[in-house]
């Protein structure tokens, strides 16, 4: 097994890894503590779209865990980023299905966001982008369909099809994709992982070369893919949905696994100072 000594920065899940839900993992303040006394930079990349960052910001200031803005990275808004370098924003009409972590960014980057009666050839979507939805509604599915069947290009902030929570392992976005892809036969381009684009994105914001970056998850088929497919080494934890039978099963896996975060902070600690 490689030594864990010689990182530069993190890219680190959250659903999974940090919480589950609403409830804090154990260990979670002890976590970032020993990353700021090694001065160890980090980006919290997630594939749930959900929430904004400043949204994610609070959440883990009610953890008793202070981070910033830059430090926070969603599949909504690297799916925002990755339209704006391709899309002229000002001129690009866009149905969202998701909420205020999939609909803002596009917003700050000045996307037009259409509603659920714009289906008419002047005032319908050029794009169609679809996040997790916890107002999902037979008009949203709907209008998107109407869109889709139009033309439109289709984008999933992430692929997930299921989410870890503190009741348990419920649906995620893909099951929203794989229902629009049933009822149109398109597929969406996926920006989230285990797609490398959020990962790429990361590294950016790091400016850490990727042979020194570590990215840690909890999901074998989008962390640990996603990792792999950016050529990044990874640490599993196995706090969140897969597990070890699941990697002796697959042709790839993660460099370490460790059984939660405490772990991992234990693996900081001992990094030479």
């Amino acid at each position: 097994m490689q030594e864990f000594n010689d990182v530069r920065g993190l890219i680190i899940d959250m659903d999974g890894v940090l919480w589950h839900g609403d409830r804090a993992q154990t260990g979670i303040g002890d976590f970032f503590q020993a990353l700021r006394n090694r001065q160890l930079p980090f980006v919290l990349a997630t594939n749930n779209a959900s929430m904004t960052a400043e949204q994610y910001v609070a959440k883990l200031a009610g953890m008793g865990v202070e981070v910033g803005v830059h430090e926070i990275l969603t599949s909504g808004m690297a799916t925002a980023l990755y339209l704006a370098q391709r899309y002229q924003p000002q001129s690009t009409r866009v149905f969202v299905i998701g909420g205020i972590g999939a609909r803002q960014p596009l917003i700050d980057l000045g996307f037009t966001l259409t509603g659920l009666n714009d289906t008419e050839p002047q005032t319908r979507a050029h794009l169609v982008v679809c996040g997790m939805d916890r107002e999902l509604s037979w008009d949203k599915l709907a209008t998107a369909t109407l869109n889709l069947r139009a033309g439109a290009h289709f984008i999933g902030t992430n692929g997930d099809m299921s989410l870890p929570t503190e009741r348990g392992e419920t649906h995620g976005n893909g099951a929203i994709l794989a229902a629009l892809t049933a009822t149109t036969g398109v597929k969406p381009m996926i920006i989230g992982k285990p797609e490398p684009i959020i990962y790429r994105q990361a590294l950016g914001l790091l400016n850490t070369p990727p042979e020194r970056t570590i990215a840690i998850g909890d999901r074998l088929d989008t962390d640990i893919l996603g990792a792999v497919r950016t050529d990044i080494r990874s640490l599993m934890v196995l706090s969140g949905v897969s597990s070890r039978a699941d990697v002796e099963a697959a042709d790839f896996g993660p460099t370490w696994i460790v059984p939660d975060i405490r772990d991992v902070t234990r693996m900081l600690l001992d990094l030479p100072a």
